[in-house]
């Protein structure tokens, strides 16, 4: 038993739901620490009352103050120290992560999503959404208003930058100091339950971003224990975080607890994890490994959909853990970023180095997902890589544009504004109708013209580490190296940057020819079957071949010959074709190939829709796709001998 408190009696009989923070727990609110460096830790209210916790062993310390409420604020004191914190995990920060902690009921509210089963990894749309810049409020409730739009657009699921909660007053989230608690910024607890529940309302998953590589500014972590961290392992970000050294277990169990509360009180289909490859650990159970135990047991039945970003491209990522892997879903692919960025705008500097934009790239992207997959790395100097020859496309999630990425064009540009329109709207018809897991980043499907920066709210020393260390980071391409990008370079830390980076809405209405390009192709995507049934199939669904340096195709199988599909693209000059030796052109029996979709058609701004009988020559346009449907036909008959020999003489110039 607890000692005894001003306000009545403390136990610790009752069984909590999570090893720390604050939780109902019958008629009182039990407080639950990991302060492994400190013999005593008291609990202060907000009026100032005081309480010693119980240790419990492992580092662990627990008061349940009877008669507890929802709202209350509270923070913790340490040993004989006087400075009072907030609690690691806090389950939400009314004034930010300096101020008093609040007690949530998660309980309070009134879910409405009784017959959602989650979200899997196949037939997903995603799309990358910043709560903060997503809208002018830069709230959830905002936010909330635009989701039937995205529904009837053909997106499935939203993928949400992380909304834990973060120094200042706007930022990306990958700094959150609180990784329980959602920012106060965006709104309340129960608003983003809202948010996720009307979500799920009208047909929309969501999955959130979070961040276990590092803790954000401030680390004020070591002042419970050093043991949160380890110097055994380099990570650009922040201190690393300990895994596998002494006295790990506490860290551990602090973030894949993380993982199932999310998926438990929020009701999130599931985790796009930043930087796995900074998740250092040699435990016989990495952590990644624990973190998907953890959220698929608290999903109590539902499907969900785990994603990992990972510079290595390590396929191991997303095999089965009974097959020495880590058990995700999916993992981001930027191979296919990095061909489609060269081909669209001609540069391939600084990491864009070893793609090309070249048609075999593409051909390759659409049958195996990464395209280094152990082989050398220029860039690099080195292998990069595992092979991932055996994965379902469905395991790979392809994008032309992410939060990083335009942020790493140092204007903070769009590539729909770093490349010709023709070529864009060819390119997003070999994304969305690729097989792989399309996402878009918000505004990407009325064509937004608003930029989208790095911003970071920071002040003093930070302020000038974080500008330096971005300047230091664009110096990779060698435009930026210009000393008037200095100048120009929008200031990280400037509301100003922040700002400029929120969706202008109004361009929905205006780019209603973008609006329309990607509705189409997302219908094409979930209405033909060819294309709907490649993520998850086999590799033999899909094909492809190359038909110049800018041109290829991809045949997609079907068990019906009328429901395959050819696509086409080409993102060179203008090429006649006389004949295609190359079997995956020929169409199914007793048919011929017929346009039933071009990337030039009028609605979407193109120049117009060329007439192509492939039983005669005819030219595949620069900067198309186009889509074939098998339509039944009869075979173009041989010339008499006289007009055949004709013609054979007019071929050879003879």
């Amino acid at each position: 038993m607890a000692g005894k408190g001003a306000s009545g009696s403390q136990t610790t009989s009752s069984i909590r739901r999570y090893p720390v923070g604050a939780e109902r727990v019958c008629a009182a609110v039990s407080f639950r620490i990991w302060a492994p460096s400190h013999q005593r830790v008291y609990l202060v209210l907000d009026d100032g009352a005081e309480y010693p916790m119980q240790a419990e062993g492992d580092g662990y310390f627990r008061l349940d103050l009877a008669h507890g409420q929802p709202g209350l604020l509270y923070r913790f004191r340490l040993g004989d120290g006087r400075e009072l914190y907030a609690d690691p995990a806090s389950r939400f920060q009314p004034e930010g992560p300096s101020g008093s902690s609040m007690v949530v009921d998660p309980f309070h509210y009134g879910w409405r999503d009784h017959d959602w089963r989650g979200v899997k990894a196949d037939g997903q749309v995603l799309y990358e959404i910043h709560i903060g810049t997503f809208t002018k409020e830069g709230t959830y409730a905002a936010a909330v208003k635009k989701l039937p739009l995205l529904r009837d657009i053909g997106i499935t699921c939203l993928e949400m930058m992380p909304v834990n909660e973060f120094c200042g007053t706007f930022g990306w989230g990958y700094d959150g100091v609180l990784p329980y608690a959602p920012t106060h910024l965006y709104g309340t607890a129960d608003d983003l339950r809202s948010f996720v529940d009307e979500a799920h309302t009208v047909g929309l998953g969501v999955i959130i971003d979070v961040v276990y590589n590092h803790f954000g500014a401030g680390e004020r972590y070591a002042d419970f224990t050093p043991d949160y961290f380890t110097d055994r392992y380099a990570n650009e970000w922040g201190r690393s975080i300990n895994f596998d050294g002494k006295n790990c277990q506490g860290v551990r169990t602090f973030v894949a607890g993380n993982a199932a509360y999310w998926i438990d009180e929020f009701h999130f289909d599931g985790l796009r994890i930043d930087a796995t490859h900074a998740l250092f650990d040699s435990s016989d159970e990495h952590i990644l490994a624990a973190i998907v135990h953890e959220a698929r047991a608290a999903a109590n039945g539902k499907s969900i959909y785990l994603v990992g970003e990972n510079e290595p491209q390590d396929t191991r990522l997303v095999r089965p853990t009974g097959r020495g892997g880590l058990g995700l879903d999916s993992v981001w692919n930027d191979d296919f970023h990095h061909s489609a960025v060269v081909a669209l705008t001609g540069r391939n500097d600084a990491y864009y180095h070893d793609h090309h934009g070249t048609a075999q790239e593409f051909v390759s992207a659409a049958k195996y997902g990464y395209l280094f997959q152990g082989q050398r790395y220029d860039w690099q100097n080195a292998n990069r890589g595992r092979t991932g020859l055996g994965l379902k496309a469905a395991n790979f999630v392809h994008f032309l544009q992410n939060h990083d990425q335009i942020a790493n064009s140092g204007t903070g540009e769009r590539i729909a504004r770093l490349a010709s329109p023709s070529r864009m709207r060819a390119m997003t018809a070999l994304f969305l109708l690729g097989p792989q897991t399309p996402m878009l980043f918000q505004g990407q499907e009325f064509g937004a013209s608003s930029p989208f920066f790095y911003f970071a709210d920071q002040t003093g020393d930070l302020e000038a580490i974080v500008r330096n260390g971005r300047l230091d980071f664009l110096r990779q391409f060698p435009n930026l190296q210009d000393e008037a990008f200095r100048v120009v370079m929008p200031k990280p830390c400037d509301r100003s940057t922040f700002e400029r980076s929120k969706l202008d809405w109004s361009a929905f209405d205006g780019n209603s020819h973008i609006v329309s390009l990607h509705r189409d192709l997302l219908r094409l995507r979930r209405e033909r079957e060819a294309f709907a049934r490649s993520a998850n199939a086999s590799r033999v669904s899909v094909d492809g071949s190359v038909l110049s340096r800018s041109a290829f195709l991809l045949r997609y199988f079907a068990e019906s010959a009328a429901d395959e599909r050819l696509l086409i693209v080409n993102f060179g000059e203008n090429l006649p074709v006389f004949s295609l030796a190359d079997p995956l052109f020929a169409p199914p029996e007793g048919c011929q190939w017929v346009v039933e979709w071009s990337s030039e058609d009028l609605t979407y701004g193109g120049s117009g829709k060329r007439p192509i009988d492939v039983q005669q020559r005819w030219v595949l346009d620069a900067d198309t796709a186009l889509v074939f449907a098998p339509l039944q036909a009869a075979r173009q008959k041989a010339p008499d001998d006289k007009s055949l020999r004709r013609w054979q003489k007019a071929i050879s110039n003879v």
